[in-house]
């Protein structure tokens, strides 16, 4: 199976594995290719396995990253997804060294990740498997993992404005996302507003539109991220009965 990049001639015609035939999610599926658009002007990366399915890697160079990241000359995995009947089958090993190809030159690759397998989060297993190593934590699972091609590079580490796990908000339900995800959309601006109108708790929604947005992050994740009373809950898009367990 062949890698397809895509690229600003080739995006309107190509999916992009995610949310590809959710009619609820439409909105966030082309807010994310426009997001992707733009981005690619950066430097940034999609490659996909050429299936309908979610095989794909995202990668950009640490200068142009959303993510609350202090370094240089790296390259950051932004969305790292081999789902369903393409595992075990070498896509990821194989989409990783097409990221590795496109950081010739480079002092090598960094994931977030955390201290098991989370939805919407790279496999910690697959990036040790892969020689990547701990570089950096923030509370309260994040883990930075780092793999250097040029031995004698410094590792790029957390800003420490996006290590406390909290955000300044006490009051109710603090939400923050982008239009990095397809489903972010509609789960923030449809399912979340609902559930805090029917619950009766205040909520505050934070789009994350640019670079600055996102480096200014308390903690190091832009797709998705859900606190209750400044606490942390979920970076999953939970549905109501969910959230009820999460939010007391």
């Amino acid at each position: 199976m062949e890698i397809l990049k895509l690229t600003d001639k080739n995006i309107q015609d190509e999916h992009i594995c995610c949310a590809i035939s959710d009619k609820k999610c439409r909105d966030g599926y082309e807010k994310k290719k426009e997001w992707l658009k733009k981005e690619f002007k950066n430097g940034y990366n999609f490659q996909k396995v050429d299936v309908r399915g979610k095989v794909f890697i995202e990668y950009v160079p640490i200068e142009n990253s959303w993510l609350p990241l202090i370094g240089k000359n790296f390259m950051v995995i932004n969305c790292f997804w081999v789902s369903g009947q393409f595992k075990g089958k070498g896509n990821g090993k194989k989409l990783l060294e097409q990221c590795l190809a496109d950081s010739k030159g480079m002092d090598g690759i960094i994931a977030i990740s955390s201290d098991k397998k989370r939805p919407f989060m790279t496999d910690p297993k697959f990036l040790k498997h892969q020689g990547f190593e701990i570089i950096d934590e923030a509370k309260p699972y994040f883990k930075l993992w780092g793999l250097k091609t040029n031995p004698k590079a410094e590792f790029p580490k957390f800003m420490e404005s996006a290590k406390s796990g909290n955000c300044s908000n006490k009051n109710g339900i603090t939400a923050y996302y982008s239009n990095t995800c397809p489903f972010t959309e509609f789960y923030t601006n449809e399912l979340l507003r609902d559930y805090a109108k029917k619950k009766n708790i205040p909520l505050e929604i934070n789009h994350i539109k640019s670079q600055e947005d996102g480096q200014k992050m308390p903690i190091p994740w832009i797709i998705n991220s859900v606190f209750y009373k400044g606490e942390l809950v979920s970076l999953e898009m939970k549905v109501e009965r969910h959230l009820d367990k999460l939010i007391e």
